[in-house]
């Protein structure tokens, strides 16, 4: 027998290899092809800035890396608001160097002035609106300051300069939306097939009873966040092309609709959670009453037994919802009329539940008809007016301005005194990196970076213009040498961890050792302007450290403060897109808490059960004003008639409880809502209304059982303020 030989190494499949350059195509190949286009567009600005003769092509290259960015909507949306933030501080800057150019003194304050207004500004929008601002008011500073020394020249100079940001822009633009674009558009649809997908599945698992308290929190505080990073998204893909403009309004229809099915369907959840946890026996009757028409809704979100995933599936879900949604009234009347029959029967539990659910089933048919609706190009669901807002604290906005101003005016005041030649830059780039750090959630530490990622940009860009542009012949040959050095800047904006550095070394390089038509070599400026740079950097990080920082329990406390008085806006603003403004307030501070505390989930979990106690008695509120405002003329329901009365006197007394939460409030909002609920059952047992108006006024009186229910629960954020008198299940039982 011959010696057995070791096997032959098996030959690694076409498949498995296709597979890895896919992998890598779709995560690091993407950074890759992002890196080279940031590269090619620098240096087409720079190369046509140089051919156009402009006085600073280094500007052109500088606000390449500025407004560069992964997806080509984004780079679009930055580059639109960084034109009109541009043009705005151009002109308010000629204004103050017409005025005070003689006085430094008074041109100096005017122009901190002014940008301690765009920065709070910037603090109080969201997204690039917030861009929009921050330009404003650093664009007014970078042409102004060095102009207010020349002011004879001050309009050619802005003019040129603007100019070369121009051409920044459009070489950016360009590069993003013809080089391998990335549209946001197209991750849009992705990520809303994924979000409906993951919503089915959270309500089919809530119903079967899989979920437990921890993972209901967990996958709405993701909810919220996506909630927010969705809008952040929909506001740049409109730059992208008319097919997401004609998309524009049922994305955001798709957003609203999504938080109020979720809204609805927690406060669903709840209910049956309180009632089957009362200890009351009666309670138990309305749960078994409810829970076979749960157990319907799961099969109506799917499609051959199979989740939907695509908008054309959603289209059949959607009529199954609709079809379901009709029949419902009917089977529950036929339910309840059964329930009549027992003496000790919950009537208002189940009508409160019933209620809810029909309304769940209704935003939820809602919001797979929007869905659906994404398959065409155009449709009737694209009128919507209502829109996400987003809810800023306007003190910590003013905030950010103040500390802009103070930093700005105490730099001046430093370059007046000491007539330092950098001094200029010392002041103006102060300006800019308060205005761009202020929208950040830690701006101590993004300050901090930049000037970290600066003073390596000083050392590299002195290697690069005294050791290499000496020996450099021909644009061509400029951009090879210069390729290594920016590359280093430009990957590291692609870390999350070292994004802070990068963005300092990118800009800063630029600044100090992009090209001109003619170099000029002056080691003790290059020094002198690396040296006003980082000062100013770490004056900033210091002063963010030391006034108000925004990480303080303070800012926290401010925004939790704004996150219940979501309830008092949804009881006494006007009707007019208030459940819009009233969900996407709520979650919009949420996410802002949550970005304040990255690391600290007790305090999340406490403001994600202060969400949800606001969102659940908030809607509650907005769907009673609305029943009542739908009850027809009649001298019953007049303003004036004591059940009226009495809703007004709640309403209140729920916007001082949230609004200021002690025990005396929670009593008076306890007894209030108690006290509406005898009156508008005393008067429902006075007369006898047409079926429609009594089905009106059961509803009317589901919404206050609930808000009871609501205040009375024992894992609710008011749980501390119930006197001892006050027992959850008690409350439930009330009024039953």
């Amino acid at each position: 027998m011959s010696a057995s030989s070791s096997p032959a190494p098996r030959p690694t499949s076409l498949a498995a290899w296709y597979a890895a350059a896919a992998d890598w195509a779709r995560t690091d190949g993407l950074t890759w092809v992002y890196l080279f286009k940031a590269l090619a567009a620098c240096f087409l600005a720079l190369g046509i800035a140089m051919k156009l003769d402009l006085p600073q092509p280094r500007t052109a290259m500088t606000t390449v890396f500025i407004v560069m960015q992964p997806q080509s909507g984004m780079v679009f949306a930055k580059s639109f608001y960084r034109i009109c933030g541009t043009l705005v501080g151009l002109v308010v800057m000629l204004a103050l160097i017409g005025l005070f150019s003689q006085q430094p003194e008074l041109f100096i304050v005017t122009t901190a002035i002014w940008v301690g207004i765009c920065t709070a500004g910037a603090a109080r929008n969201r997204n690039f609106k917030s861009y929009g601002f921050v330009l404003a008011g650093y664009t007014a500073a970078l042409i102004g300051i060095p102009a207010s020394q020349h002011p004879d020249g001050a309009f050619l100079s802005a003019l040129t300069r603007v100019a070369e940001v121009v051409v920044g822009i459009v070489c950016a633009g360009a590069v993003s939306g013809l080089v391998f674009p990335q549209f946001a558009g197209l991750q849009m649809r992705s990520t809303v097939r994924a979000r409906f997908s993951a919503f089915v599945e959270y309500v089919s698992a809530s119903l079967a009873g899989h979920n437990d308290r921890a993972q209901i929190e967990a996958t709405n505080a993701r909810f919220v966040a996506d909630i927010v990073g969705f809008e952040a998204a929909r506001s740049v893909a409109v730059f992208e092309g008319p097919d997401s403009r004609m998309r524009g309004g049922r994305l955001a229809r798709l957003n609203s609709e999504f938080m109020t099915a979720s809204t609805r369907f927690h406060a669903l959840h709840q209910l049956m959670n309180r009632l089957r946890h009362t200890g009351v026996s009666g309670a138990a009757v309305a749960v078994e009453a409810l829970e076979p028409y749960f157990r319907e809704i799961a099969p109506l979100l799917a499609k051959s037994g199979e989740p939907v995933l695509s908008a054309a599936d959603a289209a059949q879900a959607a009529a199954q919802l609709d079809a379901y949604k009709s029949a419902l009234p009917r089977r529950v009347r036929a339910t309840r009329a059964e329930l009549e029959a027992h003496p000790d029967a919950p009537l208002l539990d189940f009508d409160t539940g019933a209620e809810l659910l029909y309304r769940f089933i209704d935003d939820l048919h809602a919001y797979a008809a929007t869905y659906a609706s994404l398959a065409v190009d155009t449709h009737e669901r694209e009128r919507w007016i209502e829109r996400y807002e987003p809810k800023t604290n306007a003190i910590a906005a003013g905030v950010s301005g103040v500390r802009a101003a103070v930093v700005m005016m105490v730099l001046g005041a430093f370059w007046i005194a000491t007539a330092w030649p950098s001094g200029s830059t010392l002041t103006l780039n102060a300006a800019a990196v308060c205005a761009l750090a202020s929208s950040s959630p830690n701006p101590k530490r993004t300050a901090f970076q930049m000037a970290g990622g600066t003073l390596v940009a000083s050392v590299m860009g002195m290697i690069a213009v005294y050791g290499v542009f000496p020996h450099v012949d021909g644009f061509p040959l400029m951009c090879a040498v210069l390729t290594p050095f920016l590359l280093l800047g430009v990957f590291m904006t692609t870390r999350p961890a070292l994004a802070g550095y990068g963005v300092g070394y990118c800009i800063f390089f630029c600044f100090l050792a992009g090209p001109d038509n003619v170099i000029h070599y002056d080691p003790s400026g290059t020094i002198n302007d690396a040296l006003a740079l980082v000062l100013s950097m770490l004056v900033s990080s210091v002063a963010f450290a030391v006034l108000l920082p925004p990480s303080t329990p303070w800012l926290r406390n401010r925004l939790l403060v704004d996150l219940r008085r979501q309830v008092v806006l949804a009881s006494r603003a006007g009707m007019r897109r208030v459940r819009s403004r009233f969900e996407s307030g709520a979650r919009d501070l949420m996410f802002q808490i949550n970005a304040l505390a990255p690391n600290e989930p007790a305090l999340k979990r406490d403001t994600l059960r202060w969400l949800f106690s606001v969102l659940e008695v908030g809607n509650a509120v907005i769907d009673l004003r609305r029943e009542v405002a739908a009850l027809p003329a009649d001298a019953r329901y007049a303003k004036s008639m004591p059940w009226r009365v009495s809703l007004r006197a709640m309403r209140d007394a729920l916007a001082a409880l949230f609004e200021r939460p002690r025990e005396d409030r929670f009593d008076r909002a306890l007894a209030a809502t108690t006290d509406a609920i005898a009156a508008v059952q005393q008067m429902l047992a006075a007369f006898t209304p047409p079926r429609e108006e009594r089905h009106q006024l059961q509803r009317i009186l589901s919404q206050l059982h609930f808000i009871r229910t609501a205040l009375l629960d024992p894992q609710s954020p008011l749980e501390p303020l119930m006197s001892a008198r006050a027992d959850a299940s008690e409350g439930v039982r009330h009024a039953t």
